[in-house]
């Protein structure tokens, strides 16, 4: 069951990049804000639209996103150790290499994320939502480990949404 929800995952995205026309809004450099190879110099983007905003390469230890709009955002080989990730909307986007260990994604809605070969050891996943999310077998495993409660926007048991057995 879980490898046809990954095969799923897999395919609705390719659908979804490859296939349907994107708007104009989508392809113009306007749209997207990119925070490059830099040491940012503002950590808190707490309750911040950051919707598909990409950060590559950039290091946010500790950094504050609580209740953030990250709907679509990339993180891609991103430092976010023991950031604060408590209650964002992570939902449709990707973090691809990326260093979440310890931090915290409580109440997160992470639906239809991307998030392989990322580290998330140690990260509080108390209620958050991965329903549909495409992780990485060892990375789910670690993550069901510790996994429980029940996101409260989305009503959605944490383990379920895992595959938890």
């Amino acid at each position: 069951m879980r490898g046809f929800r990954y095969f799923l995952g897999i395919a609705i995205a390719l659908l979804v990049f490859v296939t349907l026309p994107l708007p104009a809004q989508a392809a113009s450099s306007a749209a997207i804000r990119a925070y490059d190879d830099v040491q940012v110099q503002t950590k808190d983007y707490s309750g911040q639209n950051l919707v598909r905003a990409e950060f590559n390469n950039t290091k946010l230890a500790e950094a504050n996103f609580s209740s953030a709009d990250l709907r679509g955002a990339v993180f891609n080989s991103a430092v976010l150790r023991k950031a604060n990730l408590h209650g964002v909307d992570f939902s449709y986007g990707i973090a691809y290499l990326s260093d979440l260990s310890a931090a915290d994604l409580s109440d997160a809605i992470l639906t239809s994320a991307m998030m392989l070969r990322s580290n998330f050891k140690g990260a509080k996943v108390t209620g958050a939502d991965f329903s549909e999310a495409v992780l990485d077998r060892e990375q789910v495993v670690q993550l069901c480990e510790y996994a429980s409660g029940v996101n409260p926007v989305t009503g959605v048991d944490t383990r379920e949404s895992l595959g938890c057995s």
